[in-house]
């Protein structure tokens, strides 16, 4: 079956909403710990419990993709990312609502269950271009979510938003049931051996361990910022409210729209030359975090600087890996997505840690230092494509 005009677009819908259930809670969490009385980077965890269940997902569930009827395991997977939302919002505690958190990650890995299934019903010479507009629905919904969540979060209240997404994404369960099409999957043994078959990926493949490496830096420094930024823009000097902090999210897409500029070097000469480019965009970008940290316009010129370089990073290392091995490339993007997420929440737990010892600086200097361990992978490591 070939998909229509209509099923990519609801495939993008679909893919733009769901993950945004990963990113909601972050312009909420000064509101998280004022009504459960704890500081804000206790409240912060519900963040780092999230990307946590995100990361573990993508290792424990996107490999069966290749094992399972995808449709049937979009579905499943979609009603509990409902259920945790839900509960999320009726959360007694703290712990009650980390513990949700890191549901709602682990359930919310549909999107990278979605592509795989798009790239298996379209003829190759259109692959390039449904993926494209998959994606373009991925990055919106990363984009926007923080900013509906701190309006939601500053009009309705934090639970609020919670109650929206799981109505949105049993909404989307629903369209998702009637629309997609059923595939047969191409993997017959065992799921144990499919999760041994990652290993000897991992182990045989030195391109795929530096470019996730270097992803893992990227995505750190990328969690770091945007799980404290909500604690430097809520106090002096900004003082601002979870609505506008949510609007910070539009600056990203800025840096995300001059993405492709660096990936037109990638398709014309090498893709590790806009890999360092990208590397040098985000140290460039927590430079202007520290040095302008009183100023609205550095903060939103790092920002930008931030999700550009990412963008960069992380497009071209896609662009290698998937030159790889084509019969494993759903394996192959569970290794390389798995590390990555493991770095932002390593970064994020470690944005909490040093927010509490030394605040924005100790921010900025983290985010410098991870940065360098990037530039020592890339300088040191595999360097073919």
């Amino acid at each position: 079956m070939s998909l229509s005009k209509l099923n990519i677009a609801v495939m993008a819908l679909c893919t733009g909403l769901i993950v945004a259930n990963i990113y909601y809670s972050q312009p909420l969490l000064v509101l998280i710990s004022r009504e459960f009385n704890v500081s804000e980077s206790n409240a912060g965890q519900v963040t780092f419990f999230t990307q946590i269940g995100y990361a573990m997902g993508l290792l424990f569930c996107v490999p069966l993709g290749d094992k399972l009827e995808r449709r049937g395991q979009i579905l499943v997977m979609t009603g509990l990312a409902v259920a945790a939302l839900f509960a999320a919002a009726m959360s007694v505690n703290i712990g009650m609502l980390k513990v949700m958190g890191f549901v709602i990650g682990f359930t919310s890995i549909v999107p990278q269950l979605i592509l795989p299934l798009a790239a298996g019903l379209v003829e190759p010479s259109k692959r390039g271009k449904v993926i494209g507009v998959i994606m373009s629905g991925l990055l919106i919904g990363i984009l926007l979510s923080r900013t509906v969540s701190g309006v939601v979060g500053q009009h309705l209240g934090w639970r609020a938003m919670f109650w929206i997404a799981g109505g949105l994404s049993f909404l989307m369960m629903a369209i998702m049931a009637l629309t997609f099409p059923k595939n047969k999957p191409a993997f017959t043994g065992s799921y144990g051996a499919l999760m041994r078959s990652l290993f000897t990926l991992v182990k045989e493949q030195p391109l795929l361990r530096e470019a996730s490496l270097i992803n893992a830096c990227g995505f750190a420094v990328f969690g770091l910022f945007w799980t404290t930024s909500v604690f430097l823009l809520s106090n002096p000097p900004y003082n601002f409210g979870s609505d506008i902090i949510g609007l910070m999210g539009l600056a990203a897409a800025t840096g995300a729209l001059g993405a492709p500029l660096i990936g037109r070097i990638a398709d014309k000469k090498n893709p590790r030359i806009a890999i360092g480019y990208g590397i040098a965009c985000i140290l460039a970008g927590y430079i202007v975090f520290w040095v302008f940290r009183n100023s609205l316009i550095g903060i939103i010129a790092g920002i930008v600087l931030l999700d550009l370089g990412l963008q960069g990073v992380h497009v071209s290392n896609q662009t290698r890996i998937y030159a790889l091995l084509p019969e494993a490339r759903n394996r192959m993007n569970t290794v390389f997505m798995t590390v990555s997420f493991i770095g932002t929440s390593i970064g994020s737990g470690i944005g909490l840690w040093v927010w509490d010892i030394g605040k924005w600086t100790g921010v900025c200097l983290a985010g410098l230092g991870i940065m360098l361990i990037a530039v020592l992978i890339y300088a040191f490591t595999y360097k073919r494509g």
